[in-house]
C-alpha cells in the first residue's frame, strides 16, 4: 500500500527575484507502508528542503505531496501542526531533548501535547523502554547519559506517537561508528515490525541499512538503488560508487 506520494514537486526560493534558487525540481517518487528508504546527496542537493516539505514545515512551489491520502498543501498552519503530531515522528542528529525534563518526560512530551491520558502513555512506554533498553534511564536526565542513549530516548519519543512515517535527519551524524551501528540496528528492528522510515543521511554505511536509496543531485532524483537480497557490505559499496559517480557529474548505474 502506498503511504507517501510525491508528484512533480518543486520548491523555489526567491521566485520573484533576479536569482531564484531551485532547491527541488520535478521530484516524483512513492514510499510504501513498511518501507525503509534512505535519501542521499551532497550538501545543497535538496535533501533538507525535501525533508522540510515532508515534515509540513514548508510548502512546495509546485506539484503535490500526499501522505495517507492527505494533500499536505491543503493544510493550514494549525492543521499542519496537528498533522505532524498525529502522523509523523522525528529523529534528529542533535537529539533535540530538553535538559530540564527527565528522559521519561522527554519521551512523553508529544503525547502530553496531545493530552493523552497518563495510563495510555505508560502503556505505550513500557514495550518501547524494553525494546530500546531504556528501563534504567527513564528517571535520569539527558545530560546524564551518553549520545547513543540520548538517541535511543529520541527514537522512543518519535515512536510513542505510533506515527505513520518516521523521518530521520542524519540520525547517526553525532555518534561514533559502534554506536551508529546500534542505532541503525534499532531502525531495522522497528522497520521489521512495520514502521515506515525515511532517513536523510550523508553516510553510505547508514544508507546501506535501508531497503532503497534515493540519490538527490541539484534538486532532482538522479538515481535509486534497491537492496533486495544483497549484503550490507555490497549495498554500501554500490552506494559509495553511486555517490562518487554523481559527484563527478556522471550518471550512476546498478552495476
Amino acid at each position: 500500500m502506498t503511504l507517501l506520494t510525491l508528484e512533480h514537486v518543486a520548491r523555489t526560493f526567491g521566485a520573484n527575484t533576479a536569482h531564484p534558487v531551485h532547491a527541488l525540481r520535478d521530484v516524483s517518487f512513492t514510499v510504501d507502508a513498511g518501507e525503509f528508504v534512505a535519501i542521499m546527496g551532497e550538501s545543497g542537493a535538496g535533501k533538507s528542503t525535501l525533508l522540510n516539505l515532508l515534515a509540513t514545515l514548508d510548502q512546495a512551489t509546485a506539484g503535490q505531496l500526499r501522505l495517507q491520502n492527505q494533500d499536505l498543501a491543503q493544510l493550514s498552519a494549525e492543521q499542519a501542526a496537528k498533522f505532524r503530531r498525529d502522523h509523523l515522528g522525528f529523529v534528529f542528529q542533535s537529539f533535540n531533548l530538553l535538559d530540564s525534563l527527565t528522559n521519561r518526560d522527554n519521551i512523553f512530551l508529544p503525547l502530553v501535547l496531545k493530552r493523552t491520558p497518563l495510563a495510555t502513555m505508560q502503556a505505550r512506554l513500557a514495550p518501547l523502554a524494553e525494546q530500546l533498553g531504556l528501563q534504567e534511564l527513564l528517571d535520569r536526565y539527558p545530560q546524564e547519559i551518553s549520545g547513543g542513549q540520548k538517541q535511543r530516548v529520541a527514537i522512543a519519543r518519535a515512536l510513542i506517537t505510533q506515527p505513520a512515517l518516521l523521518l530521520a535527519d542524519e540520525p547517526t551524524g553525532a555518534l561514533d561508528s559502534n554506536t551508529s551501528q546500534q542505532i541503525l540496528a534499532i531502525f531495522n528492528q522497528v522497520n521489521a515490525q512495520g514502521q515506515t522510515i525515511l532517513m536523510v543521511t550523508h553516510s553510505a554505511v547508514a544508507a546501506s541499512y535501508a531497503q532503497r536509496v534515493l540519490f538527490v543531485k541539484d534538486g532532482r532524483i538522479y538515481h535509486e538503488l534497491f537492496r533486495k537480497e544483497q549484503s550490507s557490505a555490497t549495498m554500501q559499496s554500490q552506494i559509495s560508487n553511486a555517490m562518487l559517480t554523481l559527484s563527478k557529474g556522471g550518471a550512476a548505474n546498478d552495476d
